[in-house]
């Protein structure tokens, strides 16, 4: 099943699921919660009990036209969003990175549709994008071990790790929270595929355009640290809870700016398609194109670079 949350014509944001019919509002057969994320986390919880229900609303509820709604982030303010820093073999590496994290901003979450507005900021920085594969935890999960990763995972859905950076790949100043935690720095979706609908995550195509260039072009095969490893070591460190997410880094090599006017287009295998819009007040220009790796235009722009012995 792919779940969303959408806007009615009453402006309420209520909880569907995404059909090949269109969206099928199932508001009447849950718990709808204090805010949007509640209610996304108590389908996260109850979702067990619900199944049989979803999937009969699935197969017979009546469906919108997908073209005639406006879907929202699937998890508007995750208590969490953990993202992997690097994580992707790249260019003639051939030792993976230790693996680590930084918690991004929820307050920068927005959804499809949205715009990515550039902070009104005079420093030299060029915003980047970054598509990912982002993890939708079942909690609450702690000390997880990557042999029993699949209890702790919900879902998955896709994230854009906005980044503000300086020369080359390294995030403004020393860290990585500040220059990615802008607000609309995290746009999330378009939806979140149970986990049941994704057989590998491990073996997931992703691309991303900006102007319908061909930027990112890369499969989730390439990560130097897979999902399971990434459930351990995140639930090692703190508590995640339903509806958290990790976000599993980016391959690099498809990196470009971000400016004003643009349209970008996210496509996960499995789970896709969202477009938003890019807004920069102060109008600031660079270079169009990739920054890194060879020509994106090309299909065979990012090539997988995982050693055989990896």
């Amino acid at each position: 099943m792919r779940l969303v949350l959408f806007e009615s014509d009453a402006k309420e944001i209520l909880p569907g699921l995404l059909t090949d019919r269109g969206v099928v509002n199932i508001g009447p057969a849950v718990k709808i919660g204090y805010t949007p994320q509640l209610t996304m986390e108590g389908i996260i919880n109850d979702f067990a009990a619900l199944k049989p229900k979803l999937e009969q609303l699935a197969r017979d509820g009546k469906a919108l036209p997908l073209e005639t709604v406006r879907l929202r982030a699937p998890l508007p303010r995750p208590s969490h969003i953990l993202a992997c820093i690097a994580n992707y073999w790249e260019h003639a590496q051939r030792e993976a990175r230790p693996l680590n994290m930084f918690l991004k901003n929820s307050d920068a979450v927005i959804g499809p549709g949205d715009t990515i507005r550039l902070p009104e900021f005079t420093e030299p920085w060029m915003f980047m994008h970054e598509a990912e594969l982002a993890i939708v935890i079942k909690g609450p999960a702690k000390m997880v071990k990557a042999a029993d990763w699949r209890r702790a995972v919900f879902g998955y859905t896709g994230m854009i790790d906005v980044s503000a950076r300086g020369d080359g790949r390294r995030t403004w100043k020393t860290g990585s929270w500040l220059g990615k935690s802008f607000d609309t720095f995290a746009p999330l979706g378009p939806c979140i595929a149970t986990a049941d609908e994704v057989p590998d995550p491990n073996d997931l195509r992703i691309r991303f355009w900006n102007d319908g260039q061909l930027r990112h072009d890369y499969n989730t095969d390439d990560m130097e640290h897979r999902v399971p490893e990434l459930v351990e070591f995140a639930t090692t460190v703190m508590t995640l809870n339903s509806g958290d997410i990790i976000s599993c880094g980016t391959n690099h090599e498809g990196l470009g700016a971000l400016q004003d006017g643009e349209v970008v287009d996210f496509e996960l295998q499995h789970i896709g398609k969202m477009r938003l819009n890019v807004v920069d007040p102060l109008k600031r220009k660079w270079e169009r194109g990739v920054y890194m790796g060879a020509d994106s235009t090309n299909p065979e722009a990012v090539v997988r670079h995982r050693p055989k012995t990896a």
